[in-house]
C-alpha cells in the first residue's frame, strides 16, 4: 500500500490542473507545466488531485507514489518556484553570467561557457571575502536540479580539500591526508 501515493494533492491558490487522457497540465502565476502519465488515474476534486492504482502489481505500484510526488511538484512550482544554489570553494573561482550565458572560472587553462535554458533565471553572488554563489531559479524542479547537476559536473568536490562545485548546505564527507 503506498502511503505517498493515498495522500490528496491540495491545488493551491492560483493554479488549475487540467487532466486529458494521458496528460496532466498544470497552469500557474509562473508558468505552465505538463507530465504525461500511465498505468495510474488522476481525478481533480474538491480542490484536491487525486491518484489511484488500477492494479496492484509492482509497476502500478511503484508509480503510484511517483506521478502524485511530480504532480505535486509541479504544483508547488507553479505557485511558488524552486530554488538551487551552488558554491565555488577554491582559490581562483569565479562565476558570471551576461544573460542567460554562465561563464565560469574553475582552474583550468579556458573558461568554461554554458548557454542556460530560458525557463531558468540564473544569478551570480561574488562577496569580498566569501566564495562566489550561483542562484538558479525556475517553476520546473527537475530543469533547475539538472541544470544545477550539470555546473555541478564541471568540477564536483575533491574529497581532500573541498574543493570544487557543491551545493548550498551540502556535507562533504573529508578524508585524511597523508600521515607524516
Amino acid at each position: 500500500m503506498s502511503r505517498i501515493g493515498n495522500n490528496p494533492v491540495a491545488i493551491l491558490e492560483g493554479v488549475t490542473v487540467d487532466v486529458n487522457d494521458s496528460l496532466v497540465t498544470v497552469k500557474g502565476k509562473l508558468g505552465q507545466l505538463t507530465q504525461a502519465f500511465d498505468t495510474v488515474g488522476i481525478k481533480v476534486e474538491d480542490g484536491n488531485v487525486l491518484v489511484t492504482r488500477t492494479a496492484d502489481n509492482k509497476d502500478h505500484k511503484a508509480k503510484h507514489g511517483l506521478y502524485r510526488s511530480l504532480i505535486n511538484n509541479m504544483i508547488e512550482g507553479v505557485s511558488k518556484g524552486w530554488t538551487k544554489e551552488l558554491e565555488l570553494v577554491g582559490v581562483g573561482y569565479r562565476a558570471s553570467n551576461q544573460g542567460q550565458k554562465l561563464e565560469l572560472a574553475l582552474g583550468f587553462s579556458h573558461n568554461i561557457v554554458l548557454d542556460i535554458a530560458p525557463e531558468v533565471s540564473i544569478e551570480t553572488i561574488s562577496e569580498k571575502g566569501k566564495n562566489p554563489r550561483i542562484k538558479l531559479t525556475s517553476f520546473d524542479k527537475q530543469l533547475v536540479g539538472q541544470v544545477a547537476a550539470k555546473i555541478r559536473g564541471f568540477r564536483s568536490p575533491e574529497p581532500y580539500k573541498g574543493k570544487g562545485i557543491k551545493f548550498v548546505g551540502e556535507e562533504l564527507r573529508r578524508k585524511a591526508g597523508k600521515s607524516a
